[in-house]
């Protein structure tokens, strides 16, 4: 769920993919040019930020360069490396970037403060700056967007993201192979006798268990929460608008949020990326209501064109709660983070307070983003030698608790690598050294699937 594109680091999950969507070619996928901008002081701004700060008023831009002038000052006197993001931020960026896009968009995005995460994570995550760079394109005025592993990205021409996985799981399993609902939920794991019980009294036992279980949840399970502690994560809401009309955006992708005046960190203009991804336009549909979550005036059913927007909201209990409660929205009640969502949109100059909504989605998901918090390592280090011991492998985005290898690609090479693991005793690459896979960028550098006996 979410703004999740394919853009990799294996060549085996390239391969892998393309099976399961029944080719690699024009046939099955879009391929699209990331065009991403951050809505800031009333304009876009080119993604990166930190890289097209000529956009900015001048007297933002000013504040900006000294920022990393200071910076580099005492990034070159400093004796020891920073430890939390917030300090990394500061090293990387000086306070005039820092408090105008870094922090209060980071906030944003991971619903706690910097200076409460860790920064051994960041590798290719976010993007630097280099000095000399930033003061050419402020003096040349020069737009500068084309840093970063997702700048082509590829998305399917029918059925989502979910029609690749649906896909790989055909392929992978046999269908009589395969359990899903709330009757196969595992309800309690056995680490002595190596039994898993699930919702339907049905009991597996194991050799070796591979898990993309949560690791809270795994770890609760096994009788030690305890071990827990120190991991932290956001939920995220996935709010989605409809819209009758031409879309006004271009070809814009995902675009970034870190003012204040609208609910979401990131939003996506998922209508760009694939045709399917909206009704066609001589479907008739009705208004459910407008742009401003007024009623509309005439809810007769009629025809497109169709546009569409997703919006990310991260929320935490202690540091950034959302306001869930019913509210009116058209003839429907919906929570009120959608009705904050409109007003965002309409503020930030994404829809018009009279365009013609014709349908919302909403979903709260209650693990978004596994924090890597100031705790993290540490807690990672007892729990997964401890559920090694009983011979679970933890793996996957919430498994592993480990976000900078919690991409599509990673997480599959994550079970990929496990497997392997488990049967030939081949090294865990992505697992063990996510700076490693993460370098290998290229055609010639990805990583292929390791050779057993490696």
């Amino acid at each position: 769920m979410g703004g999740h594109v394919i853009f990799s680091h294996y060549r085996y999950f390239d391969e892998l993919v393309d099976a399961g969507l029944g080719g690699g070619g024009p046939e099955q996928w879009n391929t699209l040019q990331r065009v991403s901008y951050v809505w800031i002081k009333g304009r876009w701004v080119a993604y990166p930020f930190q890289n097209n700060i000529a956009a900015l008023p001048k007297d933002d831009q000013a504040v900006c360069l000294a920022g990393l002038a200071q910076a580099a000052v005492v990034n070159a006197a400093a004796n020891s490396p920073p430890t939390t993001f917030d300090d990394w931020i500061l090293c990387a960026f000086g306070t005039g970037i820092a408090d105008l896009f870094m922090r209060p968009y980071n906030f944003k995005v991971w619903a706690c403060p910097p200076a409460t995460m860790q920064c051994g994570w960041l590798g290719e995550r976010v993007a630097t700056v280099d000095v000399g760079r930033a003061i050419t394109n402020v003096i040349h005025g020069v737009e500068d967007a084309g840093w970063g592993p997702n700048a082509v990205f590829r998305f399917p021409k029918a059925g989502g993201t979910g029609a690749i996985w649906k896909g790989v799981a055909e392929k992978c399993a046999p269908a009589d192979r395969q359990r899903y609902g709330p009757e196969n939920e595992v309800v309690s794991l056995d680490t002595d006798s190596r039994t898993v019980t699930l919702a339907s009294g049905c009991t597996i036992q194991y050799g070796s268990l591979l898990t993309t279980a949560p690791l809270d949840l795994t770890l609760a399970l096994a009788g030690r929460p305890d071990l827990a502690d120190g991991l932290v994560y956001s939920s995220t809401h996935i709010i989605g608008v409809g819209i009758r009309g031409a879309c006004p955006h271009g070809s814009k992708c995902w675009l970034y949020f870190p003012e204040d005046d609208s609910p979401f960190y990131r939003a996506t203009v998922f209508s760009n990326y694939a045709a399917s991804n909206c009704p066609a336009a001589g479907v008739e549909l009705q208004t459910t209501c407008l742009g401003d979550g007024s009623l509309p005036l005439d809810s007769t059913p009629r025809p497109g064109p169709y546009w569409s927007l997703m919006f990310e909201v991260s929320e935490s209990a202690t540091h950034k709660p959302v306001d869930s409660s019913p509210v009116a929205i058209g003839h429907s009640t919906w929570p009120a983070i959608i009705r904050e969502t409109l007003a965002g949109a309409v503020a930030t100059g994404l829809i018009q307070p009279g365009d013609e909504v014709v349908s919302l989605y909403h979903r709260r998901l209650e693990r978004g983003y596994p924090t890597p918090s100031l705790g993290r390592d540490a807690a990672l280090d007892k729990a997964l030698p401890f559920l090694r011991q009983a011979r679970i492998w933890s793996r996957g985005r919430f498994g592993s608790w480990k976000y900078e290898v919690g991409n599509q690609d990673h997480s599959l090479m994550l079970g990929v690598e496990a497997a392997d693991n488990i049967l030939f005793g081949t090294p865990e690459l992505t697992l063990r050294h996510p700076n490693v896979v993460n370098k290998a960028k290229n055609e010639d550098m990805r990583w292929s699937k390791p050779t057993a006996g490696m």
